[in-house]
């Protein structure tokens, strides 16, 4: 997109809503202040599912709790929130799992360099040593091979160049963690 200085700025359109709230958590029932909230249609819900949301009215497969510190008395079970709660300008923080790449090696995962291929080496993508002859065993949190991404990621500071309300579309400069069409936490 274009900004008004006519600066190119590279966005991601973000669908944002609408939102029902399916549960508020309050101090005396939980322990925490908190308000559940479903997005999208669901399927084929199990029925426990269903049960949970017959009072808000919705069929959202989705959902998500986030945690308020004060929570307003007129917010009700069924309420929608939609994308007007966010201004153009706004700062926000974007919560996503992030794409999985599959089971990677220590140069691909770690960033470790590769060894020397010339005069017969054998240790291209090694590891190297991975620990002392003395405690004969492998340190927890020691960087090896294995599952690289698909984890939750949070990216912070980025900010809302766009707010499209007829469409609950928002444009937010910069990546958002995962694929397309991947579920995000956008927090204000």
């Amino acid at each position: 997109m274009f900004d008004e200085a006519g600066n190119f700025v590279p966005v991601t359109v973000v669908e944002a809503g609408p939102c029902t709230v399916t549960q508020v958590k309050t101090v005396e029932k939980e322990g925490y202040k908190a308000i559940q909230i479903g997005f999208g249609k669901g399927k084929n819900i199990v029925k426990p599912l269903l049960g949970h949301l017959k009072a808000s009215k919705t069929r959202s497969k989705t959902l998500r709790e986030v945690r308020m510190d004060n929570i307003d008395e007129e917010v009700k079970v069924g309420d929608e929130i939609k994308v007007d709660i966010f201004n153009e300008g706004d700062i926000v923080k974007v919560v996503g799992t992030s794409k999985g790449k599959g089971f990677a090696g220590t140069i691909k995962r770690h960033n470790f360099h590769r060894g020397p291929k010339s005069h017969g080496s054998h240790n291209y993508r090694a590891p190297g040593s991975i620990g002392a002859g003395y405690p004969e065993h492998v340190f927890k949190g020691q960087k090896l091979p294995g599952q690289m991404g698909h984890e939750q990621v949070t990216v912070k500071s980025l900010k809302i160049i766009k707010v499209d309300l007829e469409n609950n579309l928002l444009a937010i400069r910069g990546a958002v963690p995962g694929p397309r069409k991947s579920i995000v936490l956008i927090k204000g």
